[in-house]
């Protein structure tokens, strides 16, 4: 039989004799909680630290220290109003206040009533409301309502075996007392839900309602208690297992070691072991590999080091030791690949043909380390696929651009988390043969850092002497690189150590010609866009003006990628007109959406004439050929000019040569004269060398003005301003040194200098002129804006013969030796001082 306690009895006699009760008044002080839920029946410690809180409990005290205690609807507002809690709560008794530190208040409090708030009253110390107790009856004779109890009765017992933080003691209680009323707020207490559930409770009026809430967070926090359960016992379960597992393999290795086999039994090393044996593997190396081997098969598959030694006899295992391809020896087709891949480059391709004629008569030959130096966009890379494809070899490209970390070369130890081979031997791995082609791009873009110097890293790489042992830091053991054909590009070769260059065979690729340029345009740009816009098919052509068009008015390059972008952007436009065109024409229907679909309207946006057979037809008969009109049609205004006017004589102003990273440029340079101090001034962002070259100039005017005839005293009392145009872009180097001479002598004797002649050379205070390099690049530049005659210093007429004959048909090369020689040709037959405004011409490349 239940026991009845003291505070059941006194309850059953306050419900049959009311006047037992004390009375509550009707204006109450409002308590807000954040977190928490009070039930009636409920004793509870409340912190209280907010001032209206704290004047709201003073105020309490003084009326029979009755307060309503209600939830807020949001626990971060620290100032809650009326709409910021719940209008249902509990009217409270203050037991005990206890006072803090910090201004700080405990109050204990017994809930009394359930509650709500009838009318709010104005108070702007503390919240005050007139607050009715809501009166619950208990169902007499219910069914219904008995059954609701029993059932909260068995939930909330298991809920309490199946919570960890509760004891068995909660359920004894709970089952002592008689009041279903105070049962139901018993329970709820217990549950640990957020405030909005159990608020649930207190907003409803009727038990059965409040007991179908209770029953519904029983049943809820019950699932949630069993799935928490499951999960721990899975886990408990997952590390018996592991556990299990490991003692057992411990048992069957120290069982198998007693009977000298310790690696049949496992499949998967029996399945390495296989592989190391058919890897081909070195004898020398092997030894190394079996002894990993060793040390795999006695470290546990739960330590840290079975993964890193499993991974490197992975590697071991994936490289090409033995594996090789069949070089293709027959130089026909070698040449003919190389021919239908690129136009022009004819070096490399000799270069590569003489390989294999050499393998045609010896089985092997001592690799040489090829370099591909030149402009941007001439085909260095594109070069390297095309020899791998020629002689039937995998092809891997590594770039070097940025790279400076020596690790990057050379791997990481395998003591490092996280460890990897370098690049090169990731590269053998990926190609899978023993004699790829590694192309090394952008060579001379390696920098160094504290981390190392990559390039010092590459001179064992690229040593024929040397990389047939190369050793990789995370392979720890030699591989042989001396069957690898490596090809490096740089745009600089300067820029290249010198330790590394000399173990090159450098490769010059000059600028492209004009005529060169419309001939991949025509064999190789205009079918490969063509292809990738799907109009290979249709009858598109370029004529032989438009072609030029694109490449002298609309891209300034040594190489032909610009030329491909603009290309291409003509051909999308004509696309966009075909297919304009053929929208106009076929007035297709589009298929309507199925009966299962929630709609049978046309999607217009899916619509597309790429599957119609009409359109593949008039795509394929359409015929359209782009004319030098068409092309400023779709590329609007030209942007690269040249103007007449430019190449008229000029007094003060000559035509220089330059060579930069990305080809060849003209340089004017302008020189003036004005009274003033005695002084030499210099603009245009020029370099150091390049302001030697400006005074040793003027030094060598001075010294000999009466052979030059110039006036004697000429720099006296004058401002001498020498000016290279562009002035935003940094210019160096001694070859501008000529240019400037002769500028110099022309401003000086107001003589007018040829418009249609340039020069470059280094000039020395005795006249001579000095050799200088880039002189294709510059002579290409030359020819590009429509000079006739460049005059080069002497020493580089033995370049001359290795120059493309169509730069020696279109260009009169005149070499001279000293300032003297080529003072013969700059100036016009008669001075001409034009009252033109000087106009500065923009050097593009």
């Amino acid at each position: 039989m239940a026991k009845i306690d003291d505070r059941s009895i006194l309850e059953l006699l306050q419900r049959e004799h009311p006047e037992l009760k004390k009375p509550v008044p009707k204006k109450l002080a409002v308590l807000p909680l954040r977190d928490v839920v009070l039930y009636p029946n409920m004793i509870y410690p409340i912190l209280i630290g907010r001032a209206s809180s704290v004047k709201a409990t003073t105020t309490a005290l003084a009326k029979q220290k009755f307060i309503f205690v209600t939830a807020q609807k949001d626990a971060t507002v620290d100032e809650p109003t009326f709409d910021d809690i719940y209008t249902n709560g509990t009217i409270a008794r203050i037991l005990q206040v206890m006072k803090l530190p910090n201004n700080l208040i405990k109050v204990l409090v017994e809930g009394e009533y359930h509650g709500t708030i009838k009318t709010r009253s104005k108070n702007t110390e503390f919240l005050e409301a007139k607050v009715d107790i809501i009166e619950v009856e208990i169902p007499d004779n219910d069914k219904e309502f008995l059954a609701l109890v029993r059932h909260a009765d068995d939930l909330f017992q298991e809920y309490v075996g199946l919570n960890k933080h509760l004891s068995s003691d909660v359920s004894t209680t709970y089952f002592n007392m008689v009041d279903p009323q105070r049962k139901l707020y018993y329970a709820a207490a217990n549950i640990q839900q957020k405030v909005v559930e159990k608020q649930k409770i207190l907003e409803s009026i009727t038990l059965k309602e409040q007991y179908l809430q209770l029953i519904q967070l029983l049943q809820n926090e019950i699932d949630v208690e069993k799935i928490e359960d499951e999960i721990d016992t899975k886990i408990h379960e997952s590390l018996q297992k592991t556990q299990k597992k490991f003692i057992i393999q411990e048992q069957i290795r120290v069982l198998q070691k007693e009977l000298g086999d310790d690696d049949e039994s496992v499949p998967e090393l029996v399945t390495l072991k296989h592989a190391i044996e058919e890897a081909g593997i070195p004898e020398e190396t092997l030894a190394k590999v079996w002894e990993e081997f060793d040390k795999l098969k006695r470290t546990s598959q739960m330590s840290p080091e079975y993964g890193v030694m499993r991974s490197y006899l992975d590697l071991v295992v994936a490289l090409p030791w033995s594996k090789r391809t069949d070089d293709v020896l027959n130089i026909q087709h070698v040449k003919t690949i190389l021919d239908e891949d690129h136009f022009g480059l004819e070096k490399p391709k000799e270069r590569i043909l003489e390989y294999i004629a050499v393998l045609n008569i010896v089985p092997q030959l001592r690799r040489q380390i090829i370099c591909l130096s030149g402009p941007p966009g001439v085909g260095k890379t594109s070069l390297g696929a095309s020899i791998a494809r020629a002689l039937g070899r995998e092809f891997v490209r590594i770039s070097l651009g940025g790279v400076r970390d020596e690790a990057e070369i050379r791997g990481h130890r395998k003591t490092y988390i996280g460890a990897m081979p370098g690049r090169i031997i990731q590269a053998m791995k990926r190609a899978g043969t023993k004699n790829p082609v590694i192309l090394l791009d952008e060579v001379d873009k390696l920098a160094s850092d504290f981390r190392g110097d990559p390039a010092a890293a590459l001179l064992e790489v690229l040593d024929p002497e040397q990389n047939k042992t190369f050793n990789d830091h995370y392979l720890e053991v030699d591989f042989d690189l001396s069957d690898v054909i490596f090809i490096c590009t740089a745009n600089v070769k300067y820029d290249i150590p010198a330790p590394l260059l000399d173990r090159m065979e450098v490769i010059e690729l000059s600028s492209y010609l004009d005529v060169e340029k419309e001939q991949i345009a025509t064999q190789h740009i205009i079918p490969k866009v063509k292809k990738e816009l799907g109009l290979d098919q249709s009858s598109i052509t370029f004529t032989k003006s438009a072609v030029f068009s694109i490449i002298r008015h609309y891209t300034r390059e040594a190489g032909v990628r610009n030329l491909e972008r603009e290309i291409s952007t003509v051909l999308r436009k004509v696309a966009k007109d075909i297919v304009f065109e053929a929208s106009a024409k076929f007035q297709t229907t589009p298929k309507k959406r199925s009966k299962k679909s929630e709609s049978s309207e046309i999607d217009a946006s899916k619509v597309t004439l790429r599957d119609s057979i009409e359109f593949k037809e008039f795509l394929n008969n359409k015929t359209i050929s782009l004319s030098e009109d068409s092309i400023e049609q779709y590329l609007k205004s030209p942007r690269f000019h040249y103007k007449s006017n430019e190449l008229e004589p000029k007094i003060g102003v000559a035509t220089g040569l330059a060579w930069t990273s990305v080809g060849g440029d003209i340089l004017p340079i302008e020189v003036t004269m004005m009274p003033g101090a005695s002084k030499l001034t210099l603009t245009g962002k020029l370099g150091d060398v390049m302001k030697e070259s400006a005074t040793a100039a003027l030094s060598y005017v001075r010294t000999n003005s009466k052979q030059l005839s110039v006036p004697e005293n000429f720099s006296t009392d004058t401002e001498i301003h020498i000016h290279v145009p562009e002035g935003a872009v940094p210019k160096d180097g001694p070859s501008a040194g000529i240019t400037m001479t002769v500028a110099l002598i022309s401003a000086a004797t107001g003589k007018a200098i040829r418009g249609d002649i340039a020069m470059t050379g280094e000039v020395t205070l005795r006249g001579s002129v000095l050799a200088i390099g880039g002189l294709n690049e510059k002579l290409l530049a030359a020819i590009r804006v429509g000079i006739k005659t460049v005059l080069i210093p002497q020493e580089n007429s033995k370049d001359v013969q290795e120059l493309n004959p169509f730069i020696r048909e279109n260009l009169t090369i005149i070499p001279v030796k000293t300032i003297s020689e080529a003072l013969d040709h700059v100036f016009v037959s008669e001075s001409v001082v034009t009252s033109k405004k000087k106009v500065t011409k923009k050097a593009t490349i």
